[in-house]
């Protein structure tokens, strides 16, 4: 049995957050043991850990700095969960993990790169800090993961510098995200619009870098010759009292086809209702909401970002990022094909089926644990499932 010990921030609603819970409780039971960490208190606990086969604990840290008395505290976890794998996720987790891992010799530990685009000057001071610090010190850690190609790339030229990079994509959940025609109709109907009005939506977070002055300078072009479609925002910060986002849309006399939803927990419902899924970043890494649109037979227009080509694959359009006119020209082509709009669908379900499932991920961070713990295979120092993934992922 494989003793692995999960240390992370919080269990929010972020993707490392369901990333975490996913493998945690899909794991083989009767080959590893999973524990988790969790450093924010308990109230920023959004994600099920099964907690009936999964020890769950919390280091009460109000801010995720690390302090010597959350040092403390898990030093006494790992002492009492005798981790042979000490898992961390995310930047905080990494440098306290590091630490406490040398302060009680685990035998090994893997940082758990979540960020495919840094620009420093956005970072708080001592998040910059953390980040500089971590660069230095990722020769340490027996392997630093990235979930995106683009993280790794990222991070090297930050001068991070670890023995091994592996490469392992986030997972979509093809069960929850799966095509639904009543879905169609009840998110029109939510909306009050009629059942055949053709939607085009983006699921993000208002920041600068997720494009939404891109989607909606195209939005403008696409409502000029095609007077049924409407649109839906969803994520962060997406609704009416955003100032910036409403001046943006009355600006352009786009207010009356823009559907602001928020954040939602049960977004699903809102991308099987869509005939066309974009994503209109400047910078990404694996857009999860992407493949999980893709799952539910939804093509969709990306820009050329990250991980967003290679995770689409040939399956809908990838146009440059900031380029408006392009993202227009693809999302009309779609909708001017129902023929072209359900072909695309089928091969983006069939996709991430065969290349994003969670069973493949799991199984990505199952051969991972098992070849850290093969004294023979450390060894030999062949530490290449990443290149395994990435052939598949191609071949796909």
């Amino acid at each position: 049995m494989i003793r692995i010990l999960h240390l992370i921030t919080s269990l929010g609603l972020g993707g490392a957050e369901a990333t975490l819970a996913q493998l945690v409780a899909r794991m083989d039971r009767t080959r590893f043991q999973s524990s988790v960490v969790v450093m924010r208190s308990f109230p920023a606990l959004r994600r099920p850990i099964p907690t009936e086969t999964v020890p769950l604990y919390c280091l009460q840290m109000r801010h995720a700095i690390p302090n010597p008395a959350a040092l403390a505290h898990l030093i006494s976890v790992l002492r009492a969960e005798r981790p042979q794998v000490l898992q961390t996720w995310m930047y905080h987790a990494d440098l306290l993990g590091l630490v406490a891992s040398r302060l009680v010799r685990i035998p090994r530990i893997v940082w758990n790169i979540r960020r495919s685009f840094v620009n420093m000057q956005e970072h708080k001071i001592i998040t910059a800090l953390v980040l500089r610090t971590l660069a230095k010190l990722s020769g340490l850690p027996d392997v630093v993961l990235t979930n995106s190609l683009a993280g790794q790339k990222t991070h090297q030229a930050l001068g991070y510098d670890p023995r091994r990079w592996v490469w392992i994509p986030n997972c979509i959940d093809c069960d929850r995200f799966k095509p639904d025609s009543e879905q169609r109709l009840r998110l029109r109907n939510e909306l009050g619009l009629a059942a055949d009005t053709p939607l085009v939506g983006l699921v993000a977070r208002y920041l600068p870098i997720k494009g939404h002055d891109i989607f909606i300078a195209a939005a403008q072009e696409l409502a000029a010759v095609n007077r049924s479609v409407h649109f839906v925002l969803a994520g962060r910060l997406i609704d009416r009292t955003n100032t910036s986002l409403m001046r943006s849309l009355y600006s352009r006399g786009l207010a009356g086809r823009f559907h602001l939803l928020g954040e939602r927990e049960n977004i699903e419902c809102v991308l099987a209702g869509l005939d066309v899924a974009c994503s209109s970043s400047y910078g990404e890494g694996f857009p999860n909401t992407v493949g999980e649109a893709m799952a539910c037979g939804v093509p969709c227009v990306v820009t050329d970002v990250g991980d967003s080509a290679l995770l689409i694959g040939s399956t809908g359009k990838v146009v440059p990022a900031g380029n408006s006119l392009a993202l227009y020209r693809s999302c009309e082509q779609l909708l001017s094909s129902e023929e072209q709009r359900r072909h695309f669908g089928r091969c983006a379900r069939r996709r991430v089926e065969d290349c994003f499932s969670i069973r493949s991920m799991v199984t990505r961070y199952e051969q991972l644990y098992e070849e850290l713990t093969d004294p023979t295979f450390m060894a030999q120092n062949r530490l290449d499932n990443e290149k395994d993934a990435l052939s598949s992922v191609h071949a796909g």
